[in-house]
């Protein structure tokens, strides 16, 4: 075989597979919506944005409203999101969203309730490298939690 001709196909097998490697790295977007002051949130959308996720964000005067319609009611912390139909509440590491994205549970979402520190967001150099022992939930459809990932 020629070179030539061993390059037009390295060329057009590169070609071909193009589209596949850029839709693998298309980011996944997240919507946010938390109160325009919380620092905590901010500091949340920019660790899923270092993560690789495409984050909007929305401030609102009252988060209640958004959490209950997306089933997290009894799972509250101060901001919501929401990444391919699931519900994201709280302070839930971009590991745990990636992995709840590839096993596709039939649920609501994840949540990380309350504020726990040393989660993402809680885990600046104002919490002392504080952190509270917590788990992140998978949330079915029926608002019934079970542990997604415990963190000690």
């Amino acid at each position: 075989m020629n070179v030539s001709r061993l390059t037009r196909r390295l060329v057009l097998a590169a070609a071909l597979s193009a589209p596949v490697i850029v839709a693998a790295q298309t980011p996944v977007k997240v919507q946010v919506w938390k109160t325009p002051t919380c620092g905590c949130c901010e500091d949340w959308v920019k660790h899923m944005r270092d993560n690789g996720f495409e984050v909007s964000t929305h401030d609102v005067q009252d988060t209640g409203p958004i959490r209950r319609n997306a089933g997290m009611a009894d799972y509250g912390s101060c901001h919501t999101a929401m990444v391919e139909g699931y519900a994201v509440e709280g302070h839930v590491p971009a590991s745990d969203v990636r992995r709840l994205l590839l096993e596709k549970p039939d649920a609501a979402g994840l949540a990380a309730p309350g504020m726990p520190l040393g989660s993402p967001g809680m885990d600046g150099p104002e919490y002392g490298g504080r952190k509270t022992p917590h788990d992140v939930v998978l949330v079915d459809k029926q608002g019934k939690a079970k542990v997604f990932q415990a963190y000690r």
